[in-house]
């Protein structure tokens, strides 16, 4: 690539993170023909998917097209959407996956009650009680009514979102610290667009005013630590003093989501029941999947606090998922240890229940790829990852044809084979691009 090319390609490539849609989709069809036209293709991981990635319309650097071309670049052959109460980036990711030659799917997370009986911490954080859970493999023509039906519990959100900056002010305050909501935080969402605010767009809010009033000096991480009582170990120091780290806000934010509790409010009437969640998800054609956390005791990426989750009481956790007719475990490979996956895949085969893989991804310096499908142990997850591509794309014919629904099941009751058959539906889809 000469010189040139080489300027275009980068500028192409600013372009993909463009204000609007039109631009960033064309900007990418620029740069798919002047890559393929200097011979530049990245290395193919076939044995390799994320079906986990946060876009813009969540909380994440990256736009639509911006995630798809990333995934691209990291040498993944499917990706797929997976963003906080919204499908309003999931066309514009598929119209990018399919330009890049790439398998697909579309799907949200969302945080639903599931109080059938006192849980506790389930696999969520910071609050009792609920579960974080995904629709995935939603079809192309119910996207919007989907999206629609969200829409209600993103409004309710972001009431709860205002709250909780007004308990932020409260405390940094003092300080003469301030985040005013309209501009600091919703400005910088893209709620305007049928995104979410989430707890970390006030998370980068308040790292953005700490920036503005210490700088990236010593005098940050003092504040830190001695006003707020919040570690920093030696790795984030360095990145917090660099001057020239371009992820300077995301190392902030992380640092200072270690400590939520002083502003987090329990969010109520922003979460659906379990149970209507579930039969919604599957009305759209979508499959409902439990998010697996697991507890954490020495982080196996080193950026988690010990905390205890659902392992004690697994087991009994999965019965019930299955009872309210939840079809799917998604878990993170690379997140866990390998006796608790070991477990919950055993779990999952008893239960009947799919398995999906996905590494949430909402941070610029995380990789696309997970390098843990390398291990021949999770080939099912590649399998998977095209039988629910192919789930997708058979359920644009209409949600009858998708892979739990009634026809599939009684004709191929083994779960094993439905996944191998519709895996072949995903391969071929992307063959007929």
């Amino acid at each position: 690539m000469n010189a040139n090319d080489h300027r275009l390609r980068e500028n192409l490539i600013k372009k993909l993170d463009a204000a609007s849609s039109a631009e960033r989709l064309s900007a990418l069809d620029e740069l798919i023909a002047l890559e393929r036209a200097n011979g530049l293709f990245p290395a193919r991981r076939d044995n390799d998917s994320n079906n986990h990635i946060h876009t813009v319309y969540s909380f994440s650097p990256y736009s639509p097209v911006s995630a798809a071309y990333n995934a691209y670049l990291a040498g993944l052959t499917s990706c797929g959407i997976m963003d906080h109460d919204s499908l309003s980036g999931a066309k514009e990711f598929s119209k990018a996956c399919r330009a890049l030659g790439m398998g697909y799917t579309c799907g949200a997370e969302v945080r639903a009650k599931f109080n059938s009986r006192h849980w506790g911490k389930i696999n969520h954080p910071d609050q009792e009680d609920c579960v974080y859970m995904a629709a995935h493999g939603v079809p192309a023509q119910n996207i919007d009514a989907f999206n629609d039906y969200l829409s209600s519990f993103r409004a309710k959100r972001e009431i709860r979102d205002r709250k909780m900056t007004e308990l932020i002010n409260g405390k940094f305050g003092k300080f003469g610290i301030s985040i005013d909501f309209e501009k600091d935080v919703y400005a910088a969402s893209r709620a305007a667009e049928g995104g979410s605010i989430t707890e970390r767009h006030l998370m980068n809010a308040l790292a953005k005013k700490l920036e503005e009033r210490f700088g990236r000096t010593g005098a940050l991480i003092n504040f830190i630590e001695n006003d707020l009582g919040l570690k920093v170990n030696d790795k984030q120091k360095g990145y917090l003093s660099d001057g020239d780290n371009p992820h300077f806000n995301y190392d902030l934010l992380g640092v200072l989501k270690a400590d939520t509790k002083f502003f987090y409010i329990d969010a109520d009437e922003e979460m659906p029941d379990v149970t209507d969640f579930v039969n919604t998800a599957k009305s759209f054609g979508a499959i409902p999947a439990y998010a697996y956390l697991g507890d954490v005791g020495d982080s196996v990426t080193g950026d988690k606090r010990a905390q205890k989750f659902e392992d004690d009481f697994l087991d009994e956790l999965i019965r019930e998922i299955k009872a309210v007719g939840i079809q799917a475990v998604a878990y993170m490979p690379t997140r866990n240890t390998e006796a608790q996956l070991k477990r919950l895949r055993k779990l999952c085969a008893e239960n009947g229940l799919f398995e999906i893989s996905g590494e949430d991804i909402n941070s610029p310096r995380q990789k696309f790829e997970c390098k843990a499908l390398a291990n021949p142990e999770y080939s099912n997850l590649i399998d998977s990852t095209w039988a629910l591509i192919g789930h997708e794309r058979a359920s644009e014919n209409g949600t009858e044809y998708g892979m739990f629904a009634r026809n599939a099941t009684e004709k191929f009751p083994d779960l094993k084979e439905r996944i191998k058959v519709f895996a072949g539906i995903g391969h071929d889809s992307v063959n007929k691009y």
